[in-house]
């Protein structure tokens, strides 16, 4: 897990998955992301990571969360791989959203503590995190937009 701590994260929001394909797949030379409702971390899968933070909030079980079709699924991908795009599913997007933030903050404590995120998993890192990605979300829900992942290894 600790070499995900190199790999780039930019959670953005986009209109719909043309849109996002558009956030990654760049024919203005700009870079990955630039021009959209972003912000970029280290080691914070939107697959692996988020989905407990999604069962925490949503309560639906990670079967029903994996079965989604929002989530993770590839919207993009530049290269072999050089960069890719998946989407959020629109009920986390949703819960994060409405969330509390002290409730999200005590979420990240309890997140750092049991392990389930990559070491040195540090409570202030991910509950900067989570609030962060839910004034994204928030910003996004009320624009009828999708929250989106680019990862860049």
């Amino acid at each position: 897990m600790i070499e995900r701590m190199g790999v780039l994260f930019g959670y953005y929001a986009a209109a719909d998955d043309q849109d996002a394909e558009r956030a990654v797949v760049r024919e203005d030379g700009e870079s990955t992301g630039a021009g959209y409702d972003q912000f970029v971390v280290k080691g914070v899968d939107p697959v692996v990571d988020l989905l407990t933070v999604e069962f925490v909030l949503t309560g639906r079980p990670a079967s029903v969360i994996r079965s989604d079709p929002r989530y993770g699924r590839l919207v993009a991908e530049v290269g072999e791989g050089d960069v890719v795009s998946v989407s959020l599913t629109e009920t986390l997007r949703d819960a994060l959203a409405s969330a509390d933030r002290e409730f999200l903050e005590d979420l990240a404590g309890s997140l750092a503590r049991s392990m389930r995120f990559p070491a040195p998993a540090d409570a202030g890192h991910l509950a900067d995190f989570l609030r962060q990605l839910a004034a994204l979300a928030e910003r996004a829900a009320d624009r009828g937009h999708g929250l989106y992942c680019w990862i860049c290894p």
